[in-house]
């Protein structure tokens, strides 16, 4: 009997509550999950601790870049220069038992350096195509916003679709594969926005704030006391079959109607809110409601609950949305809007 089989068992076989009298308090009952989560929240602890022993705080955004690996999705980081966004997505890479590329993009950098091209080979006189870096499991593009639109635009078809084509050639990658993309919100010159569908294609924005001065402390004594290189610490604990067991499971993760009724409420309301230019697309409900399935299995939940989805709305939204000019103006930001979008919202009891 395969893998597949027996977790369509467990998930068949709901537990019946345990009771000891039938007029006990809701509070009392003990519920057992149909999906065996355990080995995911062992894993997910795992990645943590070994990110922990270099990197300092950031507890959430650590969390999110686990939510979107087990979510199969992008995620693209923001924050000054200086506060480990490459460090840590180069560390988080380093815990997967995955191939690992990085992609420095500037302004004359081609699509072809980031896919690869098609090189003649002399002997056989056919032309023969070699992969580019983006052929890899964790690819981490430093400063995506720095390379011309054209460049930019070569990672549509591979974000989304997981293939590139070239020549008429299709190319499949393999899995799993996930995309870090980091850029830096202060120095604009020279830059190049991303395109809304782009930026559609991130599960998440993820903002990386400075550290507070407890942590900031922590980390002068982290490094001074450290005589080894920050990799040389940190150990593979996922492997790619882990990982894709990992994935189905969460894929079998109840959600209820009323709670999809609250995702699709959330968007659909961001479309129409008069502080917003542009709100959400279906593809953004679609991310809420992966990235809440996500949240409930490394809580040891088998069901979404509305806070799951709370977790996930502004990471998934405030780079979707675009405000009005006027609110633009007034300094408003789109994390103001959204908190304002979900209060508006009635939660599902």
């Amino acid at each position: 009997m395969d893998e597949s089989t027996n977790l369509s068992d467990n998930i068949n076989n709901e537990a019946a509550p345990k009771t000891g009298n039938q007029n006990d308090n809701s509070e009392n009952l003990e519920f057992t999950n149909r999906i065996p989560l355990e080995g995911l929240r062992d894993a997910v602890d795992q990645l943590k601790a070994e990110l922990a022993k270099v990197i300092i705080g950031q507890h959430e955004f650590i969390e999110l870049l686990i939510i979107a690996l087990l979510s199969e999705g992008h995620v693209l980081i923001e924050g000054v220069p200086g506060i480990a966004k490459t460090v840590t997505a180069k560390l988080f890479a380093k815990t997967l038992s995955t191939a690992f590329s990085r992609i420095q993009f500037t302004p004359d950098l081609m699509p072809s350096d980031v896919l690869g091209t098609s090189v003649l080979n002399m002997s056989t006189s056919n032309f023969e195509f070699k992969h580019g870096p983006i052929f890899s499991n964790i690819v981490l593009i430093d400063e995506i916003n720095r390379a011309p639109a054209k460049t930019q635009a070569a990672l549509f078809e591979v974000m989304e679709e997981r293939q590139i084509t070239i020549d008429g050639q299709q190319f499949q990658l393999d899995k799993p594969f996930m995309v870090l993309a980091t850029q830096n919100p202060i120095e604009q010159e020279g830059t190049y926005a991303l395109p809304e569908a782009q930026l559609d294609r991130f599960l998440f924005k993820i903002k990386v704030e400075y550290p507070d001065l407890t942590d900031e402390i922590a980390i002068l004594k982290s490094h001074n006391e450290r005589h080894t290189s920050q990799e040389a610490v940190i150990n593979a604990v996922l492997s790619p079959e882990k990982l894709e067991a990992y994935r189905k499971q969460i894929h079998h993760i109840r959600i209820e109607e009323k709670i999809l009724n609250y995702i699709a409420s959330i968007t659909v309301k961001s479309r129409t809110h008069p502080h917003l230019y542009l709100g959400g697309s279906p593809r953004a409900s679609l991310a809420i409601m992966n990235a809440s399935k996500a949240f409930a299995a490394i809580n040891g939940r088998d069901f979404v609950t509305p806070e799951d989805v709370k977790k996930t709305v502004t990471p998934v939204l405030r780079h979707r949305v675009i405000l009005s000019p006027e609110r633009e103006m007034e300094g408003m930001t789109p994390e103001t809007v959204i908190d304002m979008l979900v209060q508006s919202v009635e939660v599902p009891r």
